[in-house]
């Protein structure tokens, strides 16, 4: 069992930035890829980054590249996720997810993935 809660969230000016948290509780936390998932009002699910569970490996969706840089922190039991230069477009409920079936390869299908944050809203105003 995996308790996930997301932190962070808010309401940001068009490039400007926040970071997220996602704090972990139960199984052996480096054993497992933890990433987040995104869903915008009227849209589906999308996966946003991942990383393994050593951390030496990530993994993102092309729309943030370069923006947004997942890290964590093994000791603490905590994901970060660092979001630059924010646009409208990023506007969402953003969810932690654990795939505690893998430790390296990180799959961008939420159907992979066992346990599921509640979410924290990030509000991009233009």
């Amino acid at each position: 069992q995996v308790l996930l809660v997301e932190s962070g969230g808010g309401l940001v000016q068009a490039g400007g930035s926040l970071r997220l948290s996602c704090a972990a509780s139960g199984r052996t936390f480096s054993s497992y890829v933890i990433a987040w998932f995104r869903q915008a009002p009227g849209k589906e699910r999308e996966f946003v980054a991942g990383i393994s569970g050593s951390g030496r490996s990530t993994n993102y969706a092309d729309s943030v590249k370069g923006r947004f840089t997942i890290s964590r922190d093994n000791a603490k039991k905590t994901v970060h996720l660092q979001m630059n230069s924010l646009q409208s477009e990023d506007t969402a409920l953003y969810y932690c997810a654990a795939n505690v079936r893998n430790t390296v390869r990180i799959v961008p299908t939420d159907l992979e993935y066992q346990y599921w944050g509640q979410g924290t809203q990030v509000t991009v105003s233009s």
